[in-house]
């Protein structure tokens, strides 16, 4: 079955770092467009950054420009968010999220993950 499977999440202080793994089975992973979204209890779900099936084109939102990279590696079926310089409005819980390269971006994504905390501490 579909798994996503995100990892790397926890407590780190204002200014520090993490990366968030999320391991994918069950379905094609190079034909899937992958995502990291965020939410905060009571918020609705933020997108925060977006990658390509071949990794050659990735998006962000503002609020993480130059602090976050998303990456993926398709031979393993992982992708990655690397968090630098991170801030306390940065706490969350981190979803990944794949859809289909043949589904139109109004058809949101398909499979997601269970989610993983990131706690900055000021």
């Amino acid at each position: 079955q579909v798994q996503l499977v995100e990892s790397g999440g926890g407590l780190v202080q204002a200014g520090g770092s993490l990366r968030l793994s999320c391991a994918a089975s069950g379905f094609t992973f190079r034909n899937f467009r992958m995502a990291w979204f965020r939410q905060v209890s009571g918020k609705d779900r933020d997108l925060v950054a977006t990658i390509s099936w071949s990794g050659d084109s990735t998006d962000y939102a503002d609020s993480v420009k130059g602090r976050f990279t998303i990456s993926r590696d398709n031979a393993r079926n992982t992708v990655h968010l690397q968090m630098n310089s991170l801030r306390p409005a940065d706490t969350a819980v981190y979803y990944c999220a794949a859809r289909p390269v043949w589904l139109a971006r109004q058809s949101g994504y398909t499979y997601w993950g269970q989610g993983t905390q990131v706690t900055v501490s000021s």
